[in-house]
């Protein structure tokens, strides 16, 4: 049986590393991980570019393409992180472990939608973290 801490892809810890450049703002990012989560998406993408800055050109700028929010530059790094990780046990062994602590700190949505049709008017209850209530009406389409 694999072992999921060494189960996580150099993709998988590149996106989650550049996450709060490639999320399309803070806020989007907030309601996915927790605060613990996002300092820990700092931590890990520090660790990477300290690893990777410096070992080519074409590398450094996609370490700065990345943190301007462009996706392509991605795969880039994500090529250079797996051959990093590859030649580097004891650095693969942390920045998996990193990531690991972020994916338990993912904001679960264990809500449940409900649904009560009681004459004309339907009532829709998502009950949870959130408690959003949506009311609706009776809608009639076509004749009568």
């Amino acid at each position: 049986m694999v072992d999921p801490a060494t189960a996580i892809t150099a993709s998988a810890i590149a996106t989650l590393a550049f996450n709060k450049f490639l999320e399309s703002g803070m806020g989007k990012l907030g309601e996915k991980f927790t605060e613990t989560a996002i300092a820990k998406m700092d931590e890990l993408r520090k660790k990477i570019v300290a690893r990777l800055r410096g070992k080519s050109l074409n590398l450094d700028e996609a370490l700065v393409k990345v943190e301007e929010g462009d996706r392509t530059a991605l795969n880039t790094i994500t090529k250079n992180l797996d051959v990093a990780m590859e030649d580097y046990p004891d650095f693969a062994a942390e920045i998996r472990a990193i990531a690991n602590e972020i994916n338990l700190e993912q904001i679960q949505d264990n809500s449940s939608m409900n649904q009560t049709n009681y004459g004309g008017t339907n009532y829709q209850t998502k009950t949870g973290q959130d408690n959003t209530n949506f009311l609706g009406g009776e809608h009639h389409h076509g004749q009568k």
